[in-house]
């Protein structure tokens, strides 16, 4: 376990913030930076817009792994209806195209659906969820279910679909600039101006987290306490704890086993184990007895100009709820 972290967290640094080290193994990668930068353009360049007659709004990000697409989707979507959320489904042991929810009801298990999925099947009751690899198939589904708008989770680089896009941009901007496999950045940085909106965390939302155990928010932490997580930066969840603590890191969407959580709770045996709501979806059937919730809220400000928006979701006559 122990070396999985560490791995996890070298790649990391690696991606976003490199040493000396790592910054020379970036310069050696750069030829296939290159290749992959033209597959990419091609891509773009050679793919047919097609429109669905439904509004899409995407919700994605340039750089890999998370910068709050999911809590940011959560926030958007809670207060519309008639709406479906389609994503990929990370982590699934599934392949296929799967409705995770539909009118308040759970059809499958997390097994089926992934971590992300079954967060969001569960935070929006409203929502019918759907994973799929194929993302058209996945909004047709969606129309075929009466549904009159579309949320595509990291639907950037999806350049077949007809959508307005929403690109989240980090609160700190990674060191490393390159792309695949030679930095952290799935597109040039210099993608975000053709995105129809950009929201930066720390100027256009920020994150409110409050601690929870069994539903109730805790006013005061106890003094031992360690997060466990498997999202992907996970440092960045101690800047929400007000007191020092110790970090377990696991890769981005990844399923806990039975001995994972054994060897964490013999390790940590007096301590409580903090953990994010996407994680926390994977670890209720452990029984852990000491976990504590890190709910997660997207907060917008209110210089946040949605009106582009506005006016792409009346094209469509949808009107805010």
């Amino acid at each position: 376990m122990l070396l999985k972290q560490k791995l996890n967290i070298w790649i990391e640094e690696y991606l976003f913030f490199p040493t000396f080290f790592q910054k020379i193994i970036s310069f050696l990668f750069i030829p296939f930076t290159l290749v992959y930068m033209l597959i990419v353009s091609f891509k773009r360049i050679s793919s047919k817009t097609q429109d669905f007659g439904i509004p899409v709004i995407s919700v994605g990000n340039l750089i890999v792994g998370g910068s709050g697409k999911t809590p940011v989707t959560i926030a958007l979507a809670k207060d519309k209806s008639d709406y479906a959320i389609v994503l990929r489904g990370y982590g699934r042991k599934s392949k296929g195209l799967f409705v995770v929810s539909q009118k308040t009801k759970i059809l499958v298990d997390i097994e089926t659906c992934g971590d992300e999925a079954m967060l969001l099947a569960k935070s929006l009751p409203k929502a019918t969820v759907i994973v799929s690899e194929d993302r058209v198939e996945a909004i047709l589904k969606a129309k075929e279910l009466a549904c009159k708008l579309v949320f595509l989770d990291d639907g950037f680089s999806k350049y077949q679909i007809n959508k307005f896009d929403i690109l989240l941009r980090p609160k700190k901007e990674p060191e490393n600039i390159f792309c695949l496999p030679s930095g952290g950045y799935r597109e040039p940085k210099m993608m975000y101006a053709t995105a129809n909106m950009v929201l930066k965390e720390g100027v256009d939302f920020t994150r409110v987290v409050k601690f929870k155990k069994d539903g109730k928010t805790l006013e005061e932490l106890p003094f031992n306490i360690v997060i466990l997580t498997a999202i992907s930066k996970a440092k960045r969840l101690l800047d929400f704890v007000p007191k020092p603590c110790a970090l377990i890191s696991f890769p981005d969407h990844y399923s806990f086993t039975k001995l994972d959580i054994e060897v964490v709770e013999k390790s940590y045996k007096d301590f409580t184990i903090l953990t994010t709501a996407k994680d926390f979806v994977k670890l209720e059937k452990f029984n852990i007895k000491n976990l504590v919730l890190m709910d997660l809220e997207i907060e917008f400000s209110k210089d946040v100009d949605f009106s582009n928006l506005e006016k792409y979701l009346k094209m469509y006559k949808i009107t805010h709820d």
